[in-house]
C-alpha cells in the first residue's frame, strides 16, 4: 500500500483533530499539523510533503495565497466552510475541496484522488531500451497501464479532473493534471500553450495567428503562452 506522508494546516484544533483521525483510520503518516502556512513553510524545509490538508480562512495568511507562494507544490486538499472559494481553488490544480463539516466517506473519496496523482506522478520514468535512453511514461486508463513513448504523443488536453493523450489516430483518458504533466515532461520537447493543452514541439505544422497545426487539429494559443512559443519558432 503507498503510504503518503501528510501536513495538515488549519488554525482550528478541532479542524486538526478532525484530519489526524481520518488519516489515522487510512493509515497514512502525519508528518506534521500546523496552525498556520507559516508553520507549514517551515516543516516543508525540512520534511518531504506528498500530501497537504489545507485550510482556506487563517490569519496572517490564507490557504490560496499559501498555495501561490509554493514553488513546488505537493498534493493538495482544501478544507473549508466556504463554499465561494471552489473556484480559485480549483484554478490552484488542487486535489479536491472538502465542505466542513467534513464526513469520512466524503474524506475518502478525496484521498483516493490524491493517491491517483499520486500513482502517476511516480510512474513518469525513464526506461533502456537497446543501449538508447528511450523515454517513455506509464499512463494508468481505468484497469490498464499504458508505455507510451514521449515521440508518440501529438498532444495533451486537460478534461476537468482528467487529461487526454492524443496519439496518431488514438487517444487515452487517463486521471491527473495538465501542470504535473508539464512539470514532468521535458520543455525541450513539450511546451504549454494553453491552460488546457500541452503539446509536442516537434509536432507542430505551423503558427496562424492564435491557433497551431497539429496533424489535422487546430489547438489555441492562450495569450500568456504565445511569447514563450514564439521563441521555438524564432530558434
Amino acid at each position: 500500500m503507498i503510504n503518503l506522508r501528510c501536513l495538515i494546516v488549519d488554525d482550528e484544533e478541532l479542524g486538526r483533530m478532525l484530519i489526524e483521525n481520518y488519516v489515522q483510520r487510512l493509515g497514512f503518516t502525519i508528518v506534521a499539523q500546523c496552525r498556520n502556512p507559516l508553520e507549514a513553510m517551515q516543516i516543508m524545509q525540512t520534511k518531504e510533503i506528498d500530501l497537504i490538508f489545507l485550510d482556506i480562512q487563517m490569519p496572517e495568511m490564507s490557504g490560496l495565497q499559501f498555495i501561490k507562494s509554493l514553488t513546488y507544490k505537493p498534493l493538495i486538499i482544501l478544507t473549508t466552510a466556504y463554499p465561494e472559494h471552489a473556484l480559485e481553488g480549483y484554478t490552484l490544480d488542487v486535489v479536491d475541496y472538502l465542505l466542513k463539516p467534513i464526513r469520512f466517506d466524503r474524506f475518502t473519496l478525496a484521498v483516493n484522488k490524491a493517491l491517483e496523482r499520486h500513482r502517476f506522478k511516480t510512474e513518469m520514468v525513464n526506461v533502456e531500451h537497446e543501449g538508447q535512453n528511450k523515454e517513455i511514461i506509464l499512463v494508468k486508463s481505468e484497469h490498464r497501464i499504458h508505455r507510451l513513448k514521449l515521440s508518440e504523443i501529438l498532444y495533451i488536453q486537460s478534461l476537468s479532473e482528467y487529461v487526454s493523450f492524443h496519439l496518431n489516430g488514438s487517444r487515452i483518458l487517463s486521471l491527473g493534471a495538465l501542470k504535473t504533466l508539464e512539470l514532468e515532461l521535458p520543455s525541450s520537447q513539450f511546451i504549454r500553450v494553453h491552460k488546457s493543452y500541452i503539446v509536442a514541439i516537434n509536432k507542430i505544422d505551423f503558427l496562424d495567428g492564435n491557433t497551431i497545426q497539429v496533424g489535422k487539429e487546430k489547438i489555441p494559443v492562450g495569450p500568456s503562452y504565445k511569447e514563450q512559443l514564439l521563441t521555438h519558432f524564432n530558434k
